[in-house]
């Protein structure tokens, strides 16, 4: 991203400032940390409320619904693939040639609980780690499928895995976007971060967000909302489910891009009708 900013200000000196946050270590070690919805941004954005660092770069679906006053998303790029991919140690496998029995392995609630919802002949197991290590265990036998998100896969230019519809398995909220984020109010760093905007990424990414604001999920609720445009119209899916499968709402909601936080809270409100609000809960439990 400083590259890209670098291309279109090529005036402009941009440094690079790494930070390692609590959700980083737990990624590399396989530590499990307490359910903490700023676990991947929490350093980050105290970086930017104290000034060492002026705009932020998360991914989207790592920011949590509610951020520190101060803070705001002020710009999101072109977006990547959002949806989830199920790689194999060889060749590729769509989610419904596995074998029944067959072990696929995922870190995720909302996955897990899409896979049981349509497979519930599958085992689901847990899995820790970083992208490369999941991908040596699965090298390594550790089970038969792996589920991750394509974005992911891409950005490390690793050509592996099947994509899923996203109307079979949505996606999370804001995955394959990017967030950027500065201080509220700072024009100047504002305007920098529009160099590299997409309109059509920001305007999903809010519809999606708003869902999360509503229902106030978590990365680790089985929560999926996914926004497109087409046809000058906007449409949202989305899926709230317990954890293994056995119970689920999905609901579908179309209406003009021009009000996407809208669109996102009438979708909201509809699950929390069909029973989300009970749903959460139970995974909570």
């Amino acid at each position: 991203m400083a590259d890209a900013i670098a291309r279109e200000r090529p005036d402009l000196e941009v440094e690079l400032v790494p930070i390692r946050t609590s959700g980083d270590d737990q990624s590399r070690d396989g530590r499990d940390l307490p359910d903490d919805k700023s676990r991947f941004t929490r350093e980050i954005e105290l970086a930017l409320l104290d000034g060492r660092v002026d705009l932020a770069v998360h991914s989207a679906k790592d920011v949590p619904g509610e951020m520190p006053g101060g803070l705001a998303i002020v710009a999101v790029p072109v977006r990547a693939d959002p949806r989830d991919a199920v790689c194999v140690s060889e060749g590729r496998a769509a989610l419904g040639e596995l074998a029944p029995g067959s072990v696929v392995a995922t870190s995720s609630l909302r996955r897990r609980s899409q896979i049981l919802a349509t497979r519930p002949d599958l085992r689901v197991e847990d899995v820790r780690g970083n992208v490369d290590t999941r991908l040596g265990r699965l090298g390594d036998g550790d089970f038969d499928a792996l589920v991750l998100a394509r974005a992911g896969l891409e950005r490390l230019g690793r050509d592996q895995g099947e994509p899923v519809d996203a109307a079979e398995m949505v996606p999370a909220p804001g995955q394959g976007a990017l967030a950027l984020q500065a201080r509220d109010g700072d024009e100047r760093v504002a305007s920098t971060a529009a160099l590299v905007a997409d309109r059509k990424a920001l305007v999903t990414l809010t519809a999606e967000r708003a869902v999360v604001q509503v229902l106030e999920a978590s990365c680790h609720t089985p929560v999926g909302a996914h926004a497109w445009l087409e046809g000058g119209r906007m449409t949202l899916r989305s899926y709230v489910g317990l954890p293994d499968g056995s119970a689920w709402v999905r609901d579908e909601l179309a209406g003009p891009p021009d009000d996407p936080a809208g669109l996102g809270r009438a979708m909201a409100a509809r699950l929390l009708a069909a029973g989300a609000g009970d749903l959460l809960a139970a995974a909570g439990r």
